[in-house]
């Protein structure tokens, strides 16, 4: 039998909204790549920088 608390319920609530957002984030990086389109991103720094959305869909291969 599974107990389900609160916490566990936030839990997957939670995992459904990273899924949700990273579905669109590659979707905005696929449809950017196809019109030659730059993206802002955020560096390590907190500053920020403009890269093709080409490179960064290279980035999400390489993840996958």
């Amino acid at each position: 039998m599974i107990v389900h608390t609160k916490s566990t319920e936030f839990d997957e609530f939670a995992e459904k909204i990273l899924q949700g957002v990273n579905k669109a984030v590659r979707e905005l990086v696929e449809t950017s790549a196809i019109n030659n389109k730059s993206l802002i991103v955020g560096d390590n720094n907190g500053g920020f920088k403009s890269v093709p959305a080409k490179e960064l869909l290279k980035r999400f291969h390489n993840k996958s």
